[in-house]
């Protein structure tokens, strides 16, 4: 299990919105007070559609600014694929290791990631918050994952650059390594003997 933003995918530095408002004219001081503090949670965690609680803020605060084109500004500028890591993780999965994607995700982002992107091609499954409902510091997460690859909790291994989660998904009982770009990611995967297909 690989978490995509930060491990496998990055935005520009200072990230996807640095250049948003000499971009688009919208700062993101905006988006934060009037989309992410009041309605993220929902639509990560797949209460809401992205463009249900996007469209209508943006209509107030942002009028020139349509949910596609930020939506679309968004997703380009935070995908920056870090190949490297790509080509370890192909290296480890030809070997026999299944590779999913555990993410925090919304429903469109995590299509996007999936298909545009093309991480279909290099991934086995995408597991994500706004599919499962739950955030990946949450229990319920690594329950729901263990339903659907019918392994026990033993048998599962978080690669993620969040210490939160990483404490979460060893409380679930799964093997978790922090990823912080020292360590090369097939050294952190073959210290675990739990290789499924």
């Amino acid at each position: 299990m690989i978490d995509v933003d930060g491990v496998i995918v990055h935005g520009p530095p200072g990230g996807w919105a640095a250049n948003l408002e000499a971009d688009l004219g919208v700062s993101r001081a905006t988006l934060d007070a009037h989309f992410f503090r009041p309605h993220w949670r929902d639509v990560v965690l797949g209460r809401a559609a992205l463009r249900d609680r996007l469209a209508p803020m943006l209509a107030e605060h942002a009028p020139a600014v349509s949910a596609d084109a930020l939506i679309a500004y968004w997703f380009a500028k935070d995908a920056i694929l870090d190949m490297a890591v790509l080509d370890d993780l192909a290296t480890a999965r030809s070997q026999g290791w299944a590779m999913r994607l555990a993410t925090i995700q919304e429903h469109e982002r995590a299509a996007w990631l999936w298909n545009d992107l093309g991480l279909k091609d290099r991934f086995d499954a995408i597991d994500y918050a706004a599919d499962i409902g739950a955030t990946k510091s949450e229990p319920a997460f690594y329950r729901a994952v263990e339903a659907r690859t019918g392994r026990p909790a033993e048998g599962h291994l978080l690669i993620d650059d969040t210490a939160a989660n990483i404490q979460a998904a060893r409380a679930a009982g799964w093997k978790a390594e922090l990823w912080d770009g020292q360590r090369p990611m097939s050294e952190l995967i073959s210290a675990h003997d739990i290789r499924f297909r």
